[in-house]
């Protein structure tokens, strides 16, 4: 177990991800008004020279499915977990995670007809006529997944609680636990161990190929807006959840690092030397000095916007970011999901970083 899967292991099982979490179908997904294209605006000469917090909303986009390549089952699967899982019937599939990730992959490999329900956090239209199968936010509902019969159940650990996941096992339903990494570049890997439980690993491969293009193409768009080296944003992510007094700093190896790094900032946290996902302190926000703030939606919500964020960390009004209110947030289902709809997601957070007026 890498000590990435660790940090973020320990974070769920505390509830840090969960707590208070109150994503909706469709939330960011186009149900607010999607941020403009990033060819279709102007960046501002001075980002850091804005006053202000700005929303990032990805625009929805049909699902596209892989169809080329034919499915061959039994497919025999060594999970995340070391579990050696032969999956033979895939005709009533759930796909559930904390971001949406793996119901949309599914879906990108066609297998979207298959799909019986959904987790809150898938809000694409495709799936959206599916009953849910989490309740109080993301917690797993036994009841309402048995009622489904499932064949297939594709999820990691971002869910919970756990003995769910083995009571669907002793029920005899194939369960396949992907790792819950996200990151920029475990997309690949995560589309691959979707595709190898579905036995489509040739749809696996052309649907890593396509997205792994789209990402690389809005990294290069993106650089070539942001500034240059020295004059970069110097950024970092807080998970905040005020109702249950949390208040996290991400930092290496948590996925918030790889973020930072695509959308063109300076990434303060491998400066300081902030490892994982730990609690905020005063010290390490000062030493961090961010010029701006990345947060999710319903974070930044639960503490009543930027001005109750500036009153729960005083310290970040010491920062070039709370001086300014640099405050950019995206919806919870997106901003670290690192799915399919990766390229989307970076723009968007790109025109709230670069074109905050314009943003919408």
């Amino acid at each position: 177990m890498t000590s990435r899967f660790r940090i973020l292991a320990l974070v769920v099982a505390t509830g840090l991800l969960l707590v208070g979490c109150t994503t909706t179908a469709g939330d960011g997904d186009g149900d607010a008004q999607a941020t403009p294209r990033l060819s279709d605006v102007t960046p501002l000469a001075d980002p850091g020279g804005w006053d202000g917090p700005s929303t990032a909303v990805a625009p929805s986009s049909p699902v596209d499915p892989v169809t080329e390549g034919q499915q061959s089952l039994p497919a025999t699967v060594t999970d995340a977990q070391g579990t050696t899982v032969e999956v033979d019937d895939t005709s009533r599939i759930l796909a559930l995670d904390i971001y949406g990730s793996l119901s949309r992959t599914v879906f990108e490999l066609g297998f979207g007809d298959q799909v019986v329900g959904r987790d809150i956090s898938s809000g694409f239209a495709e799936i959206a006529d599916r009953p849910l199968v989490t309740q109080n936010g993301h917690d797993l509902n036994a009841e309402a997944i048995l009622e489904l019969a499932p064949t297939l159940i594709i999820t990691d650990t971002s869910l919970g609680p756990w003995d769910t996941v083995l009571q669907m096992r002793d029920a005899g339903v194939d369960v396949v636990v992907v790792d819950s990494h996200r990151a920029i570049d475990s997309i690949g890997s995560l589309i691959d161990g979707v595709a190898t439980a579905l036995g489509v690993p040739e749809r696996g491969a052309a649907l890593a190929e396509r997205v792994t293009a789209s990402v690389d193409a809005t990294v290069s768009d993106i650089a070539a807006i942001a500034p240059a080296d020295g004059e970069r944003l110097r950024m970092v992510f807080l998970y905040v959840r005020g109702q249950s007094g949390v208040y996290y700093m991400f930092g290496q190896e948590s996925g918030a690092d790889a973020l930072v790094t695509a959308l063109g900032g300076e990434d303060v946290s491998s400066e300081i030397g902030w490892t994982g996902m730990r609690p905020i302190t005063d010290e390490g926000l000062v030493a961090a000095n961010p010029d701006l703030v990345l947060v999710m939606t319903g974070g930044l919500e639960s503490v009543d916007g930027v001005d109750g964020l500036l009153e729960a960390l005083p310290a970040l009004q010491q920062t070039p970011a709370g001086e300014h209110r640099r405050i950019v947030d995206m919806a919870d289902s997106q901003i670290l999901s690192f799915g399919p709809d990766t390229a989307r997601v970076l723009e968007a957070l790109a025109v709230a970083i670069y074109a905050p007026d314009q943003a919408g």
